[in-house]
């Protein structure tokens, strides 16, 4: 399989970012996803990425964004937080056609407490959607996994729809990742509920699948926010691959691997897990 982008360069979004996955897939390697927080850091990314003629996935966190936008401005009604995410989205898109890279303009966790900052950015991809005929932004990630898998679902949907017609990839979390990020913290949960089930994950295919083929899912599998010394963290990568076992068999699927997955956390992976997990089908690391 090659790699026929419609735009080499810069900043894409929609068939080109699923072309991009599909192309990690079939080639065995995950595209790295690293949290910016100034022009300082977009540009280490993208230098790095060059340099090893890598693709790569810039995105900004809640609390970077707010950073992005700087100290100054307040976040009150996540305010700093949207108009950093902006800022930071239009330079990106300024300055990575530069580099002679893909770059994927992502967001990252969304918590239900951070939905109006998921608003304010729908905003701004429409706004600019309807001048240029493409969404600002890349991608979304809407991590619910702190509400009922039904709620975290069906609230995926609503934004999925949105975004759909804009030619968005919508990046979602179903199970818990462990540790802590943006506040939401994890560090007590019974190690059980850090493992995801194929039927679980299956349910999310089901509900975003008929809107549109441009989603993710991140599955958890013992992975942590964090950076743990090997053998602290419990990670069981081959889960990944029950879940694009389990959705090929219920959707009658051809493709063996169904499903773009999402690697989150430092967790302190070997190289072995790491190795598994791309086998699996990870698209994002």
């Amino acid at each position: 399989m090659s790699l026929n982008l419609s735009r080499k360069s810069g900043v894409i979004y929609g068939d080109d970012v699923r072309q991009l996955f599909l192309y990690a897939q079939a080639k065995g390697f995950a595209i790295p996803a690293i949290n910016v927080t100034s022009s300082s850091t977009v540009v280490a990314a993208l230098e790095a990425a060059r340099d090893n003629k890598s693709p790569i996935i810039l995105q900004t966190s809640n609390g970077g964004a707010a950073y992005f936008a700087g100290k100054g401005v307040s976040n009150d009604g996540q305010s700093a937080s949207i108009q950093g995410s902006i800022a930071a989205a239009h330079y990106i898109r300024a300055i990575a056609p530069a580099y002679g890279i893909p770059v994927v303009l992502h967001t990252d966790h969304c918590a239900k407490k951070l939905l109006p900052w998921f608003d304010g950015m729908i905003k701004a991809d429409e706004e600019f959607f309807a001048k240029t005929g493409e969404p600002l932004f890349s991608s979304h990630m809407l991590d619910l996994s702190e509400e009922t898998d039904d709620e975290n679902i069906a609230t995926c949907v609503k934004y999925f729809e949105k975004m759909h017609k804009m030619g968005q990839f919508l990046e979602m979390e179903i199970g818990i990742t462990g540790g802590e990020e943006d506040g939401v913290n994890n560090e007590h949960v019974q190690k059980e509920s850090l493992y995801t089930l194929p039927e679980t994950v299956y349910k999310v295919f089901e509900a975003l699948s008929p809107i549109g083929p441009n989603f993710s899912i991140a599955a958890a599998f013992g992975n942590v926010h964090g950076v743990y010394k090997p053998g602290n963290v419990q990670l069981k990568p081959e889960i990944l691959a029950e879940h694009q076992k389990y959705a090929k068999e219920q959707s009658g699927s051809s493709n063996d691997k169904p499903l773009f997955l999402v690697f989150h956390g430092g967790s302190g992976s070997s190289q072995k897990e790491f190795d598994t997990a791309i086998k699996s089908g990870v698209v994002k690391g």
